[in-house]
């Protein structure tokens, strides 16, 4: 199991370098740190000396060794348009996200399962076929439609919800970094159409994924044999069926989480909701380079440790992984 772990550990880095090379090469060749220190009111000797000063004469890999040697010390650059650190700006916005993304997966998980169970335990109910309908049609909608139409619905001619903003929100930790608005009422008012328009995106695959893969182990012949044993359906369906089903689902939810990140972008677009995927498209009207390779480097982080730590998740659930990975 260590030399398992260790490979993926190994894998990770690995990607990760990479990442940080893209990053980097698209930062040397579109962005000019000069001009975003200087702006256009230096002469052209002045900006040249000031380019040698701060090294981007140097060879491509001088430049890149450096590059990774401050992203080790947490330096992603700074952004322009805000006068600071860019993973600082980042780590202003991430708690917003990490709230919806939570909060898209907690639906995704407390529906999915109960719905994909039910499919696959009565596939021709007229229940069973609206439900697997209904996930077709949620499968083909962008997530900008469904979140457009929740807020026509529900906060335009309904007014039970709000529709934009984050609304109250309460200091986590006394330090003024995460402002949570799972803790009050109006706060948790404006999660719930940013979070259901965020899980519509993977909610359908899931449903699907799992009463498939239910269907396929209720096939099996340890499940015939339990059965034959006399053992309650409710045993064989959630202790030895299910139990069995979610080894894919695993893998995949890992997956999708890290997917869920850059999705976020455009909910709060529609929700002028102030995390991650809204600054993004900020850094991006205002050319800010730095804070959107630092957005990069950041994401794909994040999306590599999450499937890092489910590849790691995988391998204590099911053996027969790591053993063949040795292969």
């Amino acid at each position: 199991m260590f030399a398992f772990i260790v490979r993926r550990i190994t894998q990770a880095i690995f990607v990760m370098l990479i990442i940080s090379m893209v990053g980097f090469a698209i930062k040397n060749k579109i962005g000019d740190p000069v001009r975003d220190l200087v702006g256009e009111r230096v002469t052209p000797e002045e900006r040249a000396q000031i380019r040698d000063r701060l090294g981007l004469n140097d060879p491509f890999a001088a430049q890149y060794i450096r590059f990774l040697k401050n992203v080790t010390k947490g330096d992603l650059g700074q952004s322009f348009f805000y006068k600071k650190p860019a993973l600082d700006v980042i780590v202003g916005k991430a708690p917003a996200t990490l709230e919806l993304v939570f909060g898209a997966a907690l639906i995704i998980i407390l529906i999915s399962m109960p719905l994909g169970i039910y499919t696959a335990l009565k596939p021709q109910s007229t229940l069973s076929r609206f439900i697997m309908g209904f996930s077709t049609l949620g499968v083909s909608m962008p997530v900008f439609l469904t979140a457009i139409m929740l807020i026509y619905i529900f906060g335009v001619n309904l007014h039970w919800l709000p529709s934009y903003g984050r609304g109250d929100t309460v200091d986590l930790f006394g330090n003024g970094w995460w402002q949570t608005g799972f803790l009050t009422l109006d706060g948790l008012e404006h999660l719930i159409l940013p979070c259901v328009s965020l899980a519509s995106i993977m909610l359908p695959l899931f449903i699907r994924l799992i009463r498939s893969e239910m269907m396929e182990v209720l096939e099996t012949e340890y499940i015939k044999y339990a059965w034959a044993k006399g053992l309650s359906p409710m045993r064989i369906w959630l202790v030895h069926a299910f139990k069995n089903t979610l080894l894919p689902v695993v893998t995949v939810f890992g997956v999708q989480i890290g997917i869920m990140f850059a999705f976020t972008i455009l909910t709060e677009t529609v929700f002028q909701w102030q995390g991650m995927g809204y600054m993004f498209l900020e850094a991006v009207e205002r050319s800010d380079i730095s804070l959107l390779i630092a957005y990069l480097i950041v994401v794909g982080s994040v999306f590599v440790m999450v499937n890092t730590l489910v590849d790691i998740l995988y391998g204590f659930i099911n053996p027969t992984v790591r053993i063949a990975g040795r292969k």
